[in-house]
């Protein structure tokens, strides 16, 4: 449930960047807005030394952002550097999470402050067990004008707890996710993953299912040649690794064009599954654009890319 450091526009959009290399969301469609308004999550009683709960803190913020929704602009709840301990909170429309440089939101291991929440649609029942779900640790539903950015902060997951449970049969619901946003409206980018050479690093084992969209742009987009760098001394031979990264049970309407895979001519992006994907715009949807990419696609509308439709690779690429 750890997590490198993220980025998160619009519906789905992970930024994995290399520790300690300062990366902001530059470069992503679209840009975080100018907001109206700014607060501190401090201002609400949060404490940054890594053992006070911040839960109400946090809260309290998005509360007070929550009655502010119909001012100009949306507001930017600002974590400082430090550690930001909390339980799952929930997010609000027109509202930018704004993670400073050294600022972790890390989840506490005390699971009896995970409420449940009902089961998702799709299932019926709890993924892994009976019954509801663990909330996530970030969690929002039918929102819009969403943003998770800033300065290279972390989102830190600590999930060692929850496998624990799971090894040892003790788990009484299913495990909660990191990051989890239902029904999201007017997104530029539906699926977003993002890197570039320069930033090393790896982006590894992510699934992203159970999505719906309405209006993107771009229903998936994995590229990377995205986003600057913060100076001049980087090495842009140091390439980042992409490698199994699942895409499925996606349903998408009025979406433009299918998506983009664009992987780097050096360090191919391998082992990418597309699985169950379903994407329909309001006339003809434009086609799925890919290379430099290896993997396999299995039920995906329209049709996929021949990279990926014509691999052998599709062992590990399952409904």
């Amino acid at each position: 449930m750890p997590t490198p450091p993220l980025c998160l526009l619009a519906a789905v959009l992970l930024l994995l960047a290399p520790a300690g290399a300062q990366e902001t969301c530059s470069g992503a469609a679209p840009a975080p807005p100018r907001r109206g308004a700014w607060m501190s999550v401090a201002g609400f009683g949060a404490v940054g030394d890594g053992r006070t709960l911040n839960t109400a803190a946090f809260a309290r913020a998005v509360a007070r952002i929550e009655r502010r929704r119909g001012a100009r602009g949306g507001t930017l709840l600002y974590v400082p550097p430090g550690v930001w301990l909390t339980g799952p909170f929930n997010l609000t429309s027109h509202m930018t999470l704004f993670l400073a440089r050294g600022a972790v939101i890390r989840a506490t291991q005390d699971t009896s402050s995970w409420p449940l929440v009902d089961p998702l649609p799709s299932y019926g029942r709890g993924r892994e067990l009976p019954g509801g779900r663990y909330m996530s640790l970030i969690h929002g539903n039918g929102l819009q004008d969403v943003f998770i950015t800033g300065e290279n902060g972390t989102i830190d997951g600590q999930g060692s707890v929850w496998w624990d449970m799971w090894k040892k049969r003790t788990l009484p619901f299913t495990r909660p996710h990191l990051l989890e946003l239902l029904n999201f409206f007017s997104m530029g980018v539906g699926i977003h993953i993002k890197t570039n050479s320069g930033r090393g690093g790896y982006i590894r084992n992510i699934t992203v299912s159970e999505v719906t969209l309405n209006g993107a742009r771009y229903g998936l987009r994995i590229a990377g040649d995205v986003g600057g760098h913060p100076d001049t001394s980087y090495n842009p031979n140091v390439l980042p690794v992409v490698d199994s990264v699942t895409i499925k049970n996606v349903w998408g309407q009025n979406i433009r064009q299918a998506g983009l895979i664009r992987g780097i001519r050096s360090s191919v992006f391998s082992r990418i599954c597309l699985s169950n994907v379903k994407l329909y715009g309001s006339a003809s949807i434009g086609a799925w654009k890919c290379r430099d990419v290896s993997g396999g696609a299995l039920d995906v509308q329209p049709s996929p890319c021949t990279e990926l439709a014509s691999t052998s690779e599709t062992g590990f690429c399952t409904t």
